[in-house]
């Protein structure tokens, strides 16, 4: 089943067109990638989520209902653009947000304390967001995000400002929600990104969506049936000029297109040549698959 399903979403500011014909299905439980380049529409795709902007035509059902306010309890939006109350303390800040997500003050309470702990940042709790460092009110912003466990949670650039060991927590706190059953939608330009969270992904470019799918789907119908060779020469055989040849003393490596035939017949004749160490299929990686259907798009 999907958490969310938009159908011919359409938007424009006055001539220009922000999203044309966006039709997306996000399955329940699943860390979505919504990638793009900067301008594509994903924002506004975003906004028009959480019902901050209207569209001008098409429609969004989240559960299969018809996307209404009452809905906006459900999920949670961390924006590219944080949004923190600099002079407001830590643990009052958070307290704030819980309830104004329809938690009890008690139930906000037990919340913040839980989030603070999973976080590590308990001993900031009375400390003004102006007095964090980045990183640390990114952790905080997080929270904010999350603190009323929504079923569908949206992250605009959530690495940004982090470090590499504060990007870990957070890359297995997202984790952590998809296996319990929150649904994430993940917009990001890191592609490392998308490669290790990603069960599903969309790609805008210019208005128009140019591809979606699993991504396991997607990188399958990438593949150009060719493979990455390591060998040790037996230099007494003749030794063809294949594709990409490096010779890098103990080995030598290339690529080598299968031509219609399978793979083990492949490795045998490559037998004949020396010891291959290294067979490897070569599947682009979705960052290649991105600039390809940009590009294609731009051309289109």
């Amino acid at each position: 089943m999907n958490v969310l399903e938009i159908n011919s979403l359409v938007k424009t500011y006055g001539s220009h067109t922000a999203l044309s014909n966006i039709d997306l299905q996000v399955p329940k439980g699943c860390i979505f990638g919504l990638l793009g380049p900067n301008g594509a529409g994903k924002t506004t795709l975003i906004r028009i989520i959480n019902q901050i902007i209207e569209a001008d035509s098409g429609s969004i059902f989240f559960n299969g209902q018809s996307l209404r306010q009452e809905h906006i309890q459900h999920i949670g939006y961390l924006p590219e653009e944080r949004g923190l109350y600099k002079k407001m303390k830590v643990g009052e800040q958070l307290l704030y947000f819980a309830q104004i997500k329809g938690l009890s003050k008690t139930d906000a309470q037990s919340k913040v304390n839980h989030w603070l702990n999973r976080l590590q940042v308990s001993e900031w709790k009375n400390k003004r967001i102006e007095d964090l460092s980045k990183g640390m009110a990114q952790k905080i912003q997080f929270i904010a995000t999350v603190i009323h466990a929504p079923e569908l949670l949206i992250l605009d650039e959530p690495f940004s400002g982090f470090d590499p060991m504060n990007a870990e927590i957070i890359k297995d706190e997202i984790l952590a929600l998809r296996d319990a059953g929150t649904t994430v939608i993940l917009s990001t330009h890191r592609m490392e990104s998308v490669e290790l969270l990603c069960d599903y992904i969309a790609m805008i470019n210019k208005s128009h969506k140019v591809i979606d799918g699993s991504v396991a789907e997607i990188r399958k119908n990438a593949k150009t049936n060719l493979f990455s060779v390591k060998l040790i020469k037996n230099d007494e055989i003749p030794f063809p000029q294949w594709e990409s040849y490096q010779d890098h003393q103990e080995y030598v490596s290339f690529s080598i297109p299968l031509n219609g035939a399978s793979p083990n017949m492949m490795l045998k004749e490559l037998m004949q040549y020396g010891e291959v160490i290294g067979f490897e299929e070569v599947i682009p990686s979705i960052g290649d698959i991105f600039i390809q259907k940009a590009k294609e798009n731009d051309h289109a």
